[in-house]
């Protein structure tokens, strides 16, 4: 799937650089006035109305190519197998917790209730 990914980001790419340059050849649509005084546009390869059907086709059809390879990475990126990180990831997750240590005035619920410090400690009961 790894080839599949790189084959359709190619073909993005390229669309998008296409989609560029046709964008930046064609003419503006103010410029059909400028050509009725001489402008020059009746002699270009296409003729005077050719070229804008060619260009305007030709940038359409490479916007719709750019449109489908980026609904077509956006579905590969998002069914790719996530990876579990690093391997010290795995490590320390796994690592058992330990319990923190307490401050010396603490006291644990847990733990037996102490006797209050007499001073027959010697006396057996």
């Amino acid at each position: 799937m790894n080839y599949l990914f790189s084959i359709v980001l190619t073909a993005h790419i390229l669309a998008a650089i296409g989609v560029i340059g046709l964008v930046l050849v064609q003419h503006g649509k103010g410029a059909d006035m400028g050509a009725a005084f001489g402008s020059g546009a009746s002699g270009s390869l296409f003729g005077a109305t050719g070229s804008a059907n060619f260009l305007s086709r030709a940038t359409a059809v490479l916007a719709t190519v750019f449109f489908v390879t980026s609904l077509t990475l956006a579905y590969l990126a998002s069914n790719r197998p996530q990876t579990a990180g690093s391997v010290m990831q795995d490590a320390v997750n796994s690592a058992p917790a330990t319990a923190p240590a307490q401050p010396s005035g603490a006291v644990d619920k847990n733990s037996p209730p102490l006797a209050p410090d007499s001073k027959a400690k010697d006396i057996p009961k």
